[in-house]
């Protein structure tokens, strides 16, 4: 039975796989022969699952899981990309519930610029050839708009094939490099010294023996936020990013990415200490996050708790413990406040005092709570491992000159534990996978 059901999800991605390359093939062969009316078979193809019996299952599972039985599709774009993520969503999902699967070509016609290889067809669009919708372009399914979760057929996924394609060019626009390459586990930086140290440490781990990785994929420069894969066969090794200053760069890189469903983020960058106790190069764990950077207000509301995801922390605090074993006070877990003004303590002593007399936090950064925020909106663990960089309350500001030793003592370090944090994680992915993050209402049986 568990054979035929593999068969069945294999085969039916296989199909996906097959519709979606007829599409491109049809694609350049209607630009190449200027025969527009082929467009109309330049489509995305489209999954159905109908779950023919609901019956409950085992309570800890993550996902595969549906409120009732019915009718469940998505059109999918670059199946190949997805495949094993598809693969695996699907035999948990028929595992679980008696299934029927068939794969059929989609009613959305795919525009030339979402497709490899064709981009533009001139600058008169030819009749029949769509262009890209923002109308095609959002987030209803991840943050449970009604409609989404109330037409004939529910959503197996939660992203449209429309925002799929545009969160992919977007990460190559941004990055420099394909979406092919990037890695399942995600390392976040502001800082070159730590895409360039993650490098070196790279490229020792593929000089070991026996080591998983099978090579290194760097962006040539110039590009916005410099990217770096450290690849393994399967996908489950690690990508850097340096995603610059600022709460705006967090959402806009994470709102891509999380359309190829990672494994967890992780970011690490430099914090303002805000107790008098600190030293300079302590290590932050954030284990809360005080939300002053505002900008997904809109789409988690700021009395909603962002949790702490516990397998990534006693990872991070496994690994902070292994390579910082002489000084186990070093560390220390608390809660990450962000801002979205950078010169937040050129205010006067009165206003600090009325804005932080009521708050806990012992750091201040300006990306942590928009990554760990948007991570609990598109169900990504994630985590924070911050360095302190500056006392700014206690007349310890970031000067350039101790900013630079500060930075040049701490990075291998600091680099170093973020590596063996997600090499731990990526050991057993399952963990990540749990329920924490799944939503009680406004759910898809994905991961």
């Amino acid at each position: 039975m568990v054979g035929a059901a593999n068969k069945a999800v294999q085969e039916s991605v296989e199909k996906l796989c097959a519709i979606y390359d007829n599409s491109v093939a049809t694609a350049r062969r209607a630009v190449e022969q200027q025969e527009w009316g082929l467009w109309s078979q330049v489509v995305y193809p489209r999954l159905h699952v109908e779950v023919l019996e609901w019956r409950p299952i085992d309570r800890a599972a993550p996902f595969g899981y549906v409120e009732e039985a019915g009718h469940y599709s998505a059109e999918i774009s670059r199946p190949h990309i997805m495949r094993p993520y598809l693969e695996e969503q699907l035999t948990h999902l028929t595992s679980n519930y008696p299934c029927r699967i068939w794969v059929e070509p989609g009613a959305t016609r795919i525009p030339p610029e979402y497709l490899p290889g064709i981009g533009s067809v001139g600058e008169v669009r030819p009749a029949g050839v769509p262009r890209p919708s923002l109308d095609d372009v959002h987030d209803a399914i991840v943050d449970a708009d009604w409609d989404a979760f109330h037409g004939s057929e529910k959503p197996l996924f939660y992203f449209g094939p429309q925002r799929f394609d545009i969160a992919c060019a977007r990460i190559e626009h941004y990055t420099g490099i394909e979406v092919e390459s990037l890695q399942r586990f995600i390392l976040f930086t502001n800082y070159d010294m730590h895409t360039t140290e993650f490098e070196k440490l790279g490229r020792a781990r593929l000089a070991e023996e026996g080591t998983r990785y099978t090579g290194i994929t760097t962006a040539v420069a110039g590009h916005q936020m410099p990217r770096i894969d450290l690849t393994t066969e399967d996908g489950d090794g690690i990508t850097m990013i340096n995603i610059g200053v600022g709460p705006s760069n967090a959402k806009t890189i994470t709102d891509a990415l999380a359309v190829l469903r990672p494994e967890a983020w992780i970011m690490i960058g430099h914090c303002a200490g805000l107790d008098g106790r600190m030293r300079i190069g302590d290590l932050i764990l954030g284990n809360a996050y005080q939300r002053e950077d505002y900008i997904l207000d809109r789409h988690v509301r700021r009395d909603v708790p962002i949790p702490a995801i516990p397998e990534v922390q006693r990872a991070l605090e496994a690994s902070v413990a292994e390579v910082y074993s002489a000084d186990k006070s070093l560390m220390r877990t608390g809660t990450v406040l962000s801002t979205g003004d950078r010169n937040w303590e050129w205010h006067t002593p009165r206003e600090l005092w009325s804005w932080l007399h009521g708050s806990t936090a012992v750091a201040v950064d300006m990306e942590s709570c928009t990554l760990a925020t948007n991570g609990y909106r598109y169900r990504v663990p994630y985590g924070t491992l911050l360095s302190v960089s500056d006392l700014p309350l206690h007349a310890v500001p970031k000067l350039p000159s101790q900013a630079k030793a500060f930075y040049s003592n701490s990075k291998e370090a600091h680099v170093t534990c973020a590596v063996r944090a997600m090499e731990t994680l990526a050991l057993h992915p399952e963990r990540l996978r749990t329920r924490k993050l799944r939503r009680s209402i406004g759910e898809v049986p994905f991961r």
